[in-house]
């Protein structure tokens, strides 16, 4: 561990903790389809810089993204996680060079300011049923996905309230919105090398983080769907909350 640990720049027991935050991040994202960033990055953001919380962040997110990929493929409501996708990742680059030209200070604070706003945007009322999102809608959702990616590793936030809100059953917003966050994960490790702020050192991090990843999204994963679909929604909104009064607490 030791070894390790110098490897990557971080004490055996930071490391061994950031190890810890990785597997709790990841049991989320198994159980919700989500949360993983929106948990990890600022939790990260205490032991390395903003800036190379949100690169990390975006690394383990594309090392997990295929797992699993042939189910998620298969449940998730393509009419609209394709076009989301596809449009978070064009604009992707634009959070990249934001995030390049922020301070971490206030970096942290906007990093903040997102988490409280998705657990606000999920108390919204749902759509009715039989409703469908127009283009507007779903380019608007994808923009700011794709932007938020590059700032902040979190495509969630408005990601996120779009399925929950929505009439469609728990398997597929959960499918469709892994879908979106692989996608633009691809976009966000292409976007930190082309700015120049992926690094060796952030690399082997994500690779010593795989492990208690995989596991944690494993676990997540075997426990989802032994929730009632109304169980689920509230522990998804729960997960918001909690990110977001943990981001509050760090800024006090």
């Amino acid at each position: 561990m030791t070894s390790l640990a110098q490897l990557v720049g971080l004490a055996p027991l930071t490391l061994a903790g950031a190890a810890a935050m990785t597997f709790g991040a990841a049991y989320v994202r198994g159980l919700t389809g989500f949360g993983m960033a929106i948990i990890l990055v600022p939790l990260l953001g205490l032991v390395i810089t903003p800036g190379e919380a949100v690169v990390l962040g975006i690394l383990l997110q594309l090392l997990i993204g295929p797992v699993g990929l042939k189910v998620i493929l298969a449940d998730a409501d393509r009419s609209t996680a394709v076009p989301i996708a596809l449009v978070a990742m064009a604009t992707t680059p634009l959070g990249m060079f934001a995030l390049d030209a922020t301070t971490p200070d206030v970096a942290r604070l906007l990093i903040t300011l997102v988490a409280v706003g998705a657990f606000v945007a999920v108390l919204l009322p749902k759509q009715p049923e039989g409703h469908r999102p127009g283009r507007l809608a779903i380019g608007g959702t994808g923009v700011v996905s794709g932007i938020l990616t590059g700032f902040a590793a979190m495509p969630g936030p408005p990601v996120v309230p779009f399925y929950l809100r929505s009439a469609l059953p728990p398997k597929t917003s959960r499918a469709s919105m892994m879908l979106i966050f692989f996608a633009t994960a691809i976009a966000g490790t292409l976007a930190a090398l082309w700015v120049g702020i992926a690094t060796w050192r952030l690399l082997i991090l994500s690779l010593l983080l795989f492990a208690p990843m995989w596991i944690g999204n494993y676990v997540g994963g075997r426990h989802f769907g032994r929730v009632a679909p109304h169980v689920w929604q509230a522990m998804v909104a729960v997960v918001l909350g909690v990110a977001a009064v943990a981001a509050v607490s760090r800024l006090i």
